[in-house]
């Protein structure tokens, strides 16, 4: 239990110095990305989980995806099921089309779980590059968890 007291904090100090920079995405807002994250177990060096999401877009339309985040770093723990909320961003003037969100996304990502735990996850790709998700609701999940790490989404669209 000490081991993980120490790396809770390790996580929480890094936290401070990663996320102003990570989360600061600029652009046009499109729509918004909800995904329920599958539960699982971090194996110290990452994780690997699926998820399921529906992109709700500006103009009322919506488009579900599924994807994986990975993550590679710091990922200690059990977790459950969990929701992340991200404001989707493109830049200045541009337009998206049809399931333009699938594509690679990568970012730098925190969290903590003693129970109920918080975290945030700013990340920028999709097809053209030119996407980026900012975190608008902190992800929920339970369990006991410690991450500090390089996140990796890939999003498909839904069959």
């Amino acid at each position: 239990m000490r081991i993980i007291n120490i790396l809770a904090a390790a996580a929480i100090a890094a936290s401070a110095t990663v996320l102003p920079a990570s989360a600061e995405v600029t652009g046009t807002k499109v729509g918004s990305l909800d995904c329920e994250v599958e539960g699982g177990i971090g194996l110290l060096i990452g994780s690997s989980k699926k998820m399921q999401c529906t992109f709700s877009a500006a103009d009322g339309s919506s488009e579900d995806y599924t994807g994986t985040i990975n993550k590679l770093g710091l990922d200690v723990g059990i977790t459950g099921k969990s929701y992340i909320k991200w404001i989707v961003f493109t830049p200045a003037g541009s337009e998206i089309g049809k399931f333009a969100l699938a594509g690679k996304y990568a970012g730098v990502s925190t969290g903590l779980s003693l129970g109920i735990g918080l975290g945030a996850n700013a990340l920028v790709g999709g097809q053209e590059k030119n996407i980026g998700l900012q975190p608008l609701s902190i992800e929920g999940q339970t369990g006991l968890n410690v991450a500090l790490a390089v996140s990796q989404l890939s999003l498909q669209a839904a069959q």
